[in-house]
C-alpha cells in the first residue's frame, strides 16, 4: 500500500501543519520547533521542523513506516533552495514533469530547487528506517544575510541563490563528507536546552551549509578527484565493515584491517562513527553477540562452539557480553529457544 500526502512548504510550519493534518493530530510545538510522532498504526518515529533566522530551517525525518509514503509538494510562493542528506534508506525524488525519479542513496547528499510548475515528489520505502536531514532556505529571507557576498560567489552559486522566487530547476547530487556526517551528528544529537539549544544548532546548520556549499565546488572546479575520495573512502569502511563480518572467527586488530582497506586507523575509526554510530572495537563486540544470538536460534552448536565460532575464546567472558546485551546468559537462552521448539 501507499500513502500519498500534498503539503506546502513556504516555511517550515506550513510544512509541518500539512504533515500534521494529513496524520489526523496536532503537532508538538516548543519555541522554534514543531514535531509530529508518526501514528502506531502507520509505523513509528517522527518528523521534526526546526525554523532559525533570516530563512533558514531544518527538516528531519527519521522513521519506519509500515507503508510506501510520497509526499508531492505543491505550487506556492516560495520554493526553498533544499540540501538534502541521505543518513539511512535509499529514498526517491523526482521533479513532477520529470518521467523517471532518482535513487539518492546512504550518505548521499542532494542540493534541490523547483519551480511553480515542476515541484518535487519524494517516496519513503514501507519497512525501512529513513533518517533524512534536509536544510531549507527561503532564499527571499537569505538574500539579506548573503546581498553582500553574492558578487564575490562562483557564478552558480550567485545564480542558484538570486533565484528568489524558485524559476530554475536545479539538481545536484553527490556523497557527503565525514566532516558533513560529524555536523549531521551533532545537530541531531544536541541535548542542550531553550535559546542554547536554538544557537548551537543554528550554528551547526550554518556549517552544514558551508562544508556543502564548499563541496559542489570542489567537484564543480576540480577534476572529479574530490567526488572520488569521498566516495572511495566510504566503500573502504564499508569494505572494513564486512571483513569484520566475514571474518569474525579470526579477527586482525583494528591497524592491520585499517591497512588491509588502505585507511589509517583514525579515518576509519571516525567513519566506523559516522557510519554506524559506534567505535570499531563495539561494532565487532556487538555483531559477534548479534552472531551468537543467530548460531543458538538456527543451528544445533553447543554453547563452546559458538563462542569459538565468533571468535571469543572465554566462554565465560562470552556469556557476560550475551547476557549483558539480552539479559538472560546464552545457556538460558538456549533453553528458551529448545523449549520454544519443543511447545511447537
Amino acid at each position: 500500500m501507499s500513502l500519498t500526502i500534498a503539503l506546502h512548504d513556504s516555511s517550515i510550519k506550513e510544512a509541518i501543519l500539512d504533515l500534521a493534518e494529513n496524520f489526523g493530530f496536532d503537532p508538538e510545538v516548543s519555541e522554534n520547533e514543531y514535531c509530529i510522532r508518526i501514528p502506531e498504526n502507520l509505523g513509528s518515529g517522527f518528523i521534526k521542523g526546526t525554523q532559525f533566522t533570516h530563512g533558514i530551517g531544518v527538516l528531519e525525518f527519521n522513521f519506519l513506516l509500515n507503508d510506501q509514503l510520497v509526499m508531492e509538494f505543491q505550487k506556492g510562493l516560495i520554493h526553498p533552495l533544499k540540501l538534502l542528506f541521505n543518513r539511512e534508506s535509499t529514498i526517491l525524488h523526482k521533479f513532477e514533469a520529470s518521467e523517471e525519479a532518482q535513487e539518492i542513496h546512504r550518505l548521499e547528499s542532494a542540493i534541490l530547487s523547483s519551480t511553480p510548475q515542476n515541484n518535487h515528489i519524494f517516496t519513503f520505502p514501507a519497512n525501512e528506517p529513513i533518517c533524512i536531514y534536509s536544510l531549507e532556505i527561503d532564499r527571499k529571507l537569505f538574500e539579506e544575510k548573503i546581498s553582500e557576498f553574492l558578487t564575490d560567489m562562483n557564478d552558480d552559486l550567485m545564480t542558484l541563490f538570486r533565484d528568489l522566487n524558485g524559476t530554475q530547476i536545479f539538481y545536484h547530487k553527490e556523497y557527503y563528507s565525514l566532516d558533513i556526517a560529524k555536523f549531521l551528528e551533532e545537530f541531531t544529537e544536541c541535548e542542550l536546552l531553550d535559546f542554547m539549544k536554538v544557537v548551537y544548532q543554528e550554528g551547526k546548520t550554518y556549517e552544514i551549509l558551508s562544508h556543502q556549499l564548499q563541496q559542489y565546488l570542489d567537484d564543480l572546479n576540480g577534476t572529479g578527484n574530490h567526488k572520488i575520495t569521498r566516495k572511495a573512502t566510504l566503500d573502504k569502511i564499508e569494505n572494513a565493515a564486512e571483513i569484520i563480518k566475514s571474518e569474525l572467527d579470526q579477527m586482525d586488530n583494528i591497524l592491520t584491517i585499517a591497512k588491509r582497506v588502505g585507511l589509517n586507523q583514525n579515518t576509519l575509526q571516525q567513519g566506523f562513527k559516522r557510519l554506524y554510530k559506534t567505535s570499531v572495537n563495539e561494532y565487532i563486540r556487538n555483531f559477534r553477540i548479534e552472531k551468537a544470538k543467530e548460531l543458538l536460534e538456527n543451528t544445533d552448536m553447543n554453547i563452546t562452539q559458538i563462542s569459538y565460532k565468533i571468535g571469543i575464546n572465554s566462554r565465560s567472558y562470552f556469556s557476560k557480553l550475551f547476557k549483558k546485551r539480552y539479559g538472560v546468559s546464552p545457556k538460558e537462552y538456549h533453553n528458551q529457544i529448545r523449549k520454544s521448539s519443543e511447545e511447537k
